[in-house]
């Protein structure tokens, strides 16, 4: 048996079984790849969660100018078409037109009136003077509007750092297609030629059933990143806001190492985004929440207290037309002042006082969070790069083990068996390379997300980009 392995030519076994070209992988449809930038800024405009974000921070904005209501005057008018034989209303209907006279006075007119009809018109103006509880709760509802908006930056930044994880993870995956694409076109030929060869008698019937258990194994690994890719280019569709199932066109190669390495040691020492977790938008937004607290508790506080306001109308009342007669004016200034009202003042006192605690532990909590999930994310860069460092290093071995493992086999000196093994470790290196570089980037998005600054700064990394980076604050680009 090892003579015929000596037998079969080291060219021929070359075009069967070695996967030289690895690292080289398939190229890009005929369609124009989306960009990062294209993709992030599709994002800030139409995706889901920005968009929620937005109109429920528009609607906050738009409640925080109820309370106004107490504080600006206010002016309407008033119209109505009245009939009444109430001996009263008909006599003050007819004292208010203007038409009574000595007739009017007889006990009989004045104890059974024919029907009178007034056509009433009014203008009024309403001056809030002294209202302290729509003050503070101005206050109130401006700071919470505050904090609605700081919610919709964080969200921003957020969707940021997931479409760059989506858009590079779905880069990845047309990788580990063109890295399974080759593999299968090489176990597909090496299983032709080494069934051919065992008619020939140059190799065993086990070495055509160890090429094709390895040809299938490849082809079931195929099959699943395809659908893979499918799936990760409609989830990015998702994410960017698209409501048809249609994939996403991107590119098929990750940005290189040296790429990534760089932009990842500039963020490991210190020379990165200077942005401090004071600046993050969910701290912010729980800052706002403590003073939105602060102000309701002041409210809240405010409703013991008396309210002023002035008042000036005028009226006109005529039996046929609107707006016809003489008018009457009407002003004053009043006063009102509720010192108890049953103990609900007392409850919603408390009450505004316990959320305002509760809010500023949710602050503080925040923060605490924003430091622990900055230190983590930028361990996850050390960590990440540490990792590509050995998958690049195994990629480099496998290939040269393969490589080496080839000739032994064209010697003699080694088995089918092996020869597929080795096969083998060689694709899965590179799928694992791949991975550590995809990783690498995720970890670069988390920390710029954890820190507050904004994830797309990594269009800097997109192979496919024209344009300068995509920075500044999310909520500006909107």
């Amino acid at each position: 048996m090892p003579l015929r392995r000596r037998r079969f030519p080291l060219a021929l076994m070359r075009v069967l079984l070695v996967l030289g070209p690895l690292a080289s992988l398939p190229a890009q449809s005929a369609g124009t790849p989306l960009t990062l930038t294209a993709a992030l800024r599709e994002a800030d405009r139409h995706a889901f969660a920005n968009r929620v974000a937005t109109a429920g921070a528009d609607a906050d904005r738009a409640r925080a100018r109820l309370p106004l209501k107490g504080i600006l005057p206010s002016v309407r008018v008033e119209t109505g078409v009245v009939a009444t034989t109430d001996p009263i209303g008909a006599f003050g209907t007819t004292l208010r037109q203007r038409f009574v006279t000595p007739l009017a006075f007889e006990p009989a007119r004045l104890n059974n009136p024919d029907a009178v009809t007034n056509v009433q018109g009014g203008l009024v103006l309403e001056v809030p003077l002294v209202n302290g509880d729509a003050w503070t709760g101005w206050k109130a509802a401006r700071a919470a509007a505050d904090a609605s908006d700081a919610n919709g930056e964080w969200v921003a930044v957020s969707t940021r750092a997931n479409v760059v994880r989506a858009y590079f993870g779905a880069t990845v995956a047309a990788e580990h297609v063109g890295v399974l694409e080759q593999a299968t076109r090489a176990s597909d030929a090496a299983l032709r030629q080494v069934s051919a060869m065992v008619q020939q008698g140059l190799v065993t019937k086990a070495d055509a059933l160890q090429a094709g258990v390895r040809a299938d194994e490849i082809a079931a690994q195929l099959l699943s990143a395809r659908s893979n890719l499918l799936s990760a280019r409609q989830q990015l569709g998702l994410l960017l806001g698209r409501t048809d199932a249609s994939a996403v066109d991107l590119p098929a190669t990750l940005p290189a190492d040296a790429a990534i390495r760089a932009l990842a040691e500039h963020d490991t020492l210190g020379t990165g985004p200077t942005v401090t977790i004071s600046d993050r938008a969910d701290v912010r937004a729980a800052r706002s929440g403590v003073r939105a607290a602060d102000a309701d508790r002041q409210r809240a506080a405010t409703t013991l207290l008396p309210r002023v306001n002035g008042f000036a109308r005028y009226d006109w009342n005529d039996p046929r037309a609107l707006y016809s007669g003489r008018k009457n004016w009407t002003m004053g200034v009043m006063a009102s002042w509720s010192l108890f009202g049953g103990g609900s003042e007392l409850a919603d006192i408390a009450g505004t006082r316990a959320r305002a605690v509760g809010a500023r532990a949710g602050a503080d909590g925040a923060a605490a969070q924003g430091r622990v999930e900055a230190d983590a994310a930028r361990r996850g860069i050390t960590l990440a790069l540490q990792r590509l460092d050995l998958a690049d290093r195994a990629a480099v071995q496998s290939r040269e083990a393969h490589r080496l493992l080839e000739r032994r086999y064209a010697g003699g000196l080694a088995t089918v068996a092996e020869l597929l093994g080795a096969e083998a470790s060689a694709t899965a290196a590179a799928l694992t390379q791949s991975a550590a570089r995809f990783a690498l980037i995720d970890a670069l998005a988390s920390y710029r997300r954890a820190i507050g600054a904004n994830p797309g700064d990594l269009t800097v990394l997109d192979p496919t980009a024209s344009s300068s980076p995509t920075s500044g604050n999310p909520s500006h680009d909107r």
